[in-house]
């Protein structure tokens, strides 16, 4: 049985922080695959500072595409899912459709202290597994729920927030994203005239 890591987010824009992430538990971590989950709207954040659905899809594809070498992929599952959206649909919707694998959440520690208020939050962690990366300043408090795994991949301090600000204002951002998500961005005008 192949085991797949997910690591969901709207990845507004996706950028090298990510990729890291990604490559690293797909590297080191106890999966053989990861595959991006494109989040779709949030209606809790103002839609003016999120990309299109199909942008953002394009762009993890550009990125994922940049790397053929990795054991990386791109789902678009939860753009076809009932809103809002939950980790817990997402899990059993895969598993439902690919039941040759098995399918463990990635996720920061950021999102730690907030876990108990996730929908069956103790269905994902102990059916399906956690595995948890560090962010700064966001340390991993013990005892943690059965299924959560911490992996000791690198702290890149990148948001996709400090981004978009930058590229609204004409910042160079090469090294922040891979050349062809830079490329896309900048050929469409996404973020130009974002805050």
């Amino acid at each position: 049985m192949t085991t797949i890591g997910l690591l969901g987010g709207s990845f507004n824009p996706i950028h090298t922080g990510h990729m890291i992430v990604a490559s690293y538990v797909a590297q080191f971590g106890p999966v053989d695959e990861v595959w991006f989950v494109l989040s779709p709207r949030n209606p809790l954040k103002d839609p003016a500072l999120l990309a299109p659905d199909a942008d953002r899809l394009e762009m993890l594809r550009i990125a994922v595409e940049s790397n053929t070498s990795l054991p990386l992929k791109v789902s678009d599952i939860e753009l076809s899912l009932p809103r809002p959206s939950y980790t817990i649909d997402t899990l059993r919707t895969l598993s439902d459709m690919y039941p040759e694998h098995r399918f463990v959440w990635i996720t920061g520690s950021d999102t730690l202290p907030q876990l108990h208020r996730w929908k069956n939050w103790e269905e994902i962690t102990g059916d399906y597994g956690m595995i948890v990366y560090p962010r700064p300043g966001f340390p991993v408090k013990e005892p943690l729920p059965e299924g959560v795994r911490i992996v000791d991949a690198p702290q890149v301090e990148i948001s996709s927030t400090f981004i978009r600000e930058a590229i609204a204002s004409g910042k160079n951002m090469t090294y922040f994203l891979t050349q062809g998500v830079e490329n896309f961005i900048l050929a469409r005008g996404i973020y130009k005239s974002k805050q």
